[in-house]
C-alpha cells in the first residue's frame, strides 16, 4: 500500500459510511451520477488535449486581427447601417 492508496478496510469503512448516510435505495443513484460525471470530466480532458495538439496554423493567433462585422440592411432603409451608425457619440 502507497502513499494515499486505500486498503480493504478502508474502503469498506467508507462504503458503510456513505450507505449509513445515503441509504442502499440511492446508491445506484449516486453511483451512475458518479460515473457520468467522471465521463464527462475524461471527455472533456481528452477535447482539451486534442485542441492543444492542433497544429499552430490552424489555431487562431491573438496577433491577428477580429474578423470583420458585416453590416446587414433595416427594412425602413435602402442601403446598409454602418457600424458608427449605432454607436452613441458622447460630444461634450
Amino acid at each position: 500500500m502507497g502513499l494515499g492508496g486505500f486498503g480493504m478496510g478502508e474502503m469498506i469503512f467508507i462504503f458503510l459510511i456513505v450507505l449509513l448516510l445515503f441509504g442502499a435505495k440511492r446508491l445506484p443513484e449516486i453511483g451512475s451520477s458518479l460515473g457520468k460525471g467522471i465521463r464527462e470530466f475524461k471527455s472533456s480532458v481528452r477535447e482539451i488535449e486534442h485542441e492543444l495538439k492542433i497544429p499552430n496554423d490552424r489555431q487562431i493567433h491573438r496577433s491577428s486581427p477580429p474578423p470583420e462585422p458585416v453590416a446587414k440592411a433595416t427594412a425602413d432603409e435602402g442601403e446598409p447601417r454602418k457600424l458608427s451608425d449605432s454607436v452613441p457619440t458622447t460630444e461634450g
